[in-house]
């Protein structure tokens, strides 16, 4: 039976709430904040090799942005009220999409640039409801993967397919395994922006890139974004709710408000497409969902401690600590555990879910040896420290790929 992420994550120190700093503003603890950063290191690597630009934007912008963008008219009851600073108001962001766009807009634009891919692991704000603020899945101050890809309309069909590339690829790293993937179109109500001719384009472009991708999927009118359709990725949580990720999101509005344009070949102005994606969602809901996939017990390669080091005996403290020492270096992530019996430090070990723990007894020590014990219960002969450490890295590699490493180690 899974266990829910809220009891899960603060059992494993993984993050914490304290009623001074308020509801839906959980923060990190170190462990927490260890894995969080290589997820975010992971995911920045991953867009830097496939072409994006890395910006960072203010998470504070004028109401004045908010209403071009129509967020204001459209969104206003799940954001913060304005701050009056001197004439200005400033409002607490609810999306980084305005922010990109006017980074698109800082300088003059050629066809020649275009895709251009603009990404950030970004903060943002929302008004939620106390009643519906729940562990990390519903939160108030939001961290997103997002990025902002400025192409010709031409373009957009190839980009949609790569940004599922490498959604497919993100999540195989990650051990997300996605519930379903949802068309989501506009309804009837008068919130959405812009015309019909630019919502059936737009509607168009993404179900074509779903059906050539071969992925299952189903429409869902009424659950687009109020300037364009959408392609959700949908997760399941230990309660059997579903909740969106993932998502892809093409917008022909947000150009146009902004006058967004870019040098065409021929010397004249066209406006570039929007299209608005994230691979992962925002840290929060996604560290929520892999809590309770994996348990706690994370691939190798985010685990917040990747190895335990357990001296037997006091005896072999400075060996075990040299040992941790030498693996810090090489990259990777240790903590030499000193209390208690070495009985009472294996159990603590697994049952914080570290993948392996190093144990250093009278004869590794004179050897330059360790004996890894996996959090599973199996053991490994003891092996000299180096090969252990090189085994250890070779396993978080492995993870990355989604190789399941600890299954044949």
């Amino acid at each position: 039976m899974n266990i829910d992420h809220r009891k899960l994550g603060r059992e494993l120190d993984l993050f914490d709430s304290d009623p001074l700093i308020g509801a839906g503003l959980p923060f990190w603890l170190p462990d927490g904040a260890a894995a969080r950063h290589e997820v975010e290191s992971y995911l920045h690597e991953l867009e830097r090799r496939a072409g994006y630009k890395h910006v960072y934007s203010p998470a504070l912008g004028k109401k004045q942005m908010y209403e071009l963008s129509g967020h204001w008219k459209n969104f206003a009851d799940d954001m913060f009220p304005p701050m009056v600073l001197g004439g200005d108001e400033l409002v607490l962001r609810p999306s980084l999409c305005p922010h990109h766009a006017l980074i698109f807009k800082a300088r003059q634009r050629s066809y020649r640039e275009l895709p251009l891919r603009i990404a950030e692991i970004g903060p943002m704000y929302r008004a939620e409801r106390s009643g519906v603020l729940g562990g990390l899945s519903r939160v108030r101050s939001i961290q997103l993967n997002d990025s902002h890809i400025f192409c010709s309309l031409d373009q957009v069909g190839s980009e949609v397919a790569e940004v599922l590339r490498l959604m497919d690829v993100a999540h195989r790293a990650l051990g997300l395994r996605p519930s379903s993937f949802q068309l989501s179109l506009r309804g009837d109500s008068g919130k959405y922006a812009g015309n019909d001719e630019m919502w059936e384009r737009a509607s168009d472009l993404l179900r074509q890139a779903l059906d050539h991708s071969g992925v299952s999927y189903q429409e869902v009118p009424g659950e687009a974004a109020f300037y364009g359709p959408k392609i959700d990725v949908q997760i399941e949580d230990a309660a059997g709710r579903e909740w969106s990720l993932s998502t892809i999101q093409v917008d022909f509005h947000m150009p146009a408000q902004f006058g967004l344009e870019y040098v065409a070949a021929d010397g004249g102005r066209e406006r570039p497409v929007m299209i608005h994606r994230s691979l992962a969602g925002s840290m929060e809901r996604l560290f929520g969902y892999l809590i309770e996939a994996h348990q706690g017990a994370f691939p190798v390669w985010y685990a917040p401690v990747q190895i335990a080091v357990l001296p037997v005996s006091e005896d072999q403290s400075a060996e075990a600590s040299a040992f941790a020492r030498a693996a810090v270096e090489s990259g990777l992530r240790a903590e030499v555990l000193f209390d208690g019996s070495i009985g009472g430090r294996i159990r603590a070990a697994a049952e914080r879910k570290i993948p392996y723990a190093a144990i250093v007894g009278k004869r590794e020590a004179a050897d330059n040896l360790v004996a890894l014990r996996l959090r599973d219960g199996r053991q490994l002969p003891a092996m000299p420290a180096a090969e252990a450490i090189a085994l250890i890295s070779s396993a978080a590699a492995d993870s990355q790929a989604g190789v399941d490493v600890l299954a044949r180690p």
